[in-house]
């Protein structure tokens, strides 16, 4: 890798790392915000619902504004946008500001993370896997060391600090981004001088209305249901506006001239369909894990904040460690292995949770975070090659958005399954029926991994 890319990687890295740094951090936050504000865990698990319906939503409407308005300017704005939000969140009077400035917060990070993929796919021609696999590093890396640097920062600083610790990254980034991310070249669809309607048709706002509010009556209907504990008749008829807005949106993009999602370009390409399929899976699983555990530490094993960050520090330390193995893995054999023994990995992972009693010694749970670690390496890389494989180029932007859509959606899926599972109150006899269900759906990965990965080319298109 030239040192042009090297500098290149480095400015993307530093943004994107934030969406994952921010969302994971806020794990081990959850037991000091319930005493803080005096709410439940259903109630403050708001804080991480907020931040992914948010998140699932901004990453492919970015990913199209990047598409046609230029990726640096997207990149840029972003940061400026998540600094804006690190300085005000610390700030919240209430839980509800607080929900209000993570969705701000949510929207900027977004905006780096689908638009900075898209960079990497554009700018870095050559050896696509191993360029993926530094920014796994970032990704993964922040995304599991999050609780422990949470840990931390809670204990000696409280809270608020873990949104002040998101400045100086934003800055740096920043600087470092305005010199090395190129100039992008102008769209010849955007012109200037265009009208309103003409504007309007472009960007394809009506698709964008139909799928944001689909998307969201579906979430709150099912995190309404989640919150009561059953499905009252208003969450029914929520969840039913919710897909019939989505059908008119499906009908709407296979009719619009410039589709906000083009299906039809997926319904050619069905394997980056199951690309998001099996990506939304993979997040249930690491997320259902990553969410549960350390509440299951905290509130069953009674470990403190900082303890669970420093036993969470392992599955960082994994993913690190496999990402640039994996990298260099899929150059040469394409993602289907690594893919294949990454579920293999979340299958063990699952069944030693199931085995766990409680007078297991805590640093027992250390072997599950060391597979489900080495598997999230493993899937960070490859997923994200699988959709290079699949995706046109011209489309990247949106086909990145949507990709992190697909692990938003499984975020908030995961948090939907530990609530229905919990009940209430987190406990030992839920978090091993969890283990059941991750088991599970561990073994479909496992098959969909023997199934749908023979339509992959052996190894990325290089140049």
């Amino acid at each position: 890798m030239s040192v042009r890319s090297r500098w290149l990687m480095i400015s993307v890295g530093l943004g994107i790392l934030l969406n994952p740094l921010n969302s994971s951090m806020i794990s081990v936050a959850i037991p000091r915000l319930q005493h803080v504000f005096q709410l439940n865990f259903t109630d403050v698990s708001w804080i991480i619902f907020s931040f992914y319906i948010a998140s699932s939503i901004a990453q492919p409407v970015m990913g199209k504004a990047s598409d046609l308005f230029g990726r640096r300017k997207i990149f840029l704005t972003g940061l400026i946008v998540a600094f804006i939000a690190s300085l005000l969140a610390p700030l919240s009077p209430t839980f509800g500001w607080l929900i209000v400035f993570r969705i701000v917060q949510a929207i900027g990070t977004s905006m780096m993370v689908a638009v900075g993929m898209a960079i990497v796919r554009i700018h870095i021609t050559e050896k696509q896997a191993t360029a993926l696999s530094v920014l796994s590093i970032f990704l993964s890396g922040a995304a599991a060391i999050g609780p422990f640097i949470g840990g931390i920062i809670i204990h000696w600083w409280g809270w608020p600090a873990i949104f002040f610790v998101n400045i100086p990254f934003v800055v740096v980034s920043f600087l470092l981004s305005w010199r090395h991310i190129p100039k992008d070249e102008p769209s010849t669809s955007v012109a200037l001088g265009m009208s309103f309607r003409k504007w309007f048709d472009l960007i394809d706002a009506s698709g964008i209305l139909l799928f944001t509010v689909g998307l969201v009556a579906l979430l709150l209907g099912l995190l309404s249901a989640k919150s009561s504990g059953y499905f009252s008749l208003g969450n029914v008829i929520i969840v039913l506006v919710a897909l019939v807005l989505l059908a008119a949106f499906v009908r709407h993009e296979l009719k619009a001239t410039s589709p906000f999602i083009p299906l039809r370009t997926f319904a050619k390409n069905p394997a980056m369909t199951w690309v998001n399929v099996e990506f939304m899976l993979v997040n249930v699983l690491y997320y259902s894990l990553f969410f549960g555990l350390p509440s299951y530490l905290q509130m069953v094993r009674h470990v403190s904040e900082f303890q669970t960050g420093i036993l969470m520090l392992s599955l960082g330390f994994c993913s690190l460690i496999t990402s640039p193995i994996a990298g260099r893995w899929i150059d040469k054999s394409g993602p289907r292995p690594a893919l294949l023994v990454s579920a293999i990995l979340m299958t063990l992972g699952s069944v030693w949770l199931v085995t766990l009693n409680q007078t297991s010694p805590v640093i027992s749970v250390c072997l599950a975070l060391a597979a489900f670690g080495i598997s999230n390496g493993l899937n960070n890389v490859g997923m994200q090659a699988a959709l290079f494989q699949s995706s046109p180029k011209e489309i990247i932007g949106v086909a990145s958005g949507l990709f992190n859509t697909s692990r938003y959606l499984g975020t908030i899926l995961s948090s939907l399954l530990i609530s229905i599972v919990m009940g209430g109150e987190f406990s030992f006899r839920g978090f091993r029926v969890l283990g059941i269900i991750l088991t599970v759906i561990a073994l479909s990965l496992v098959f969909i991994n023997q199934r749908r990965r023979e339509d992959y080319s052996p190894r990325l298109e290089e140049g």
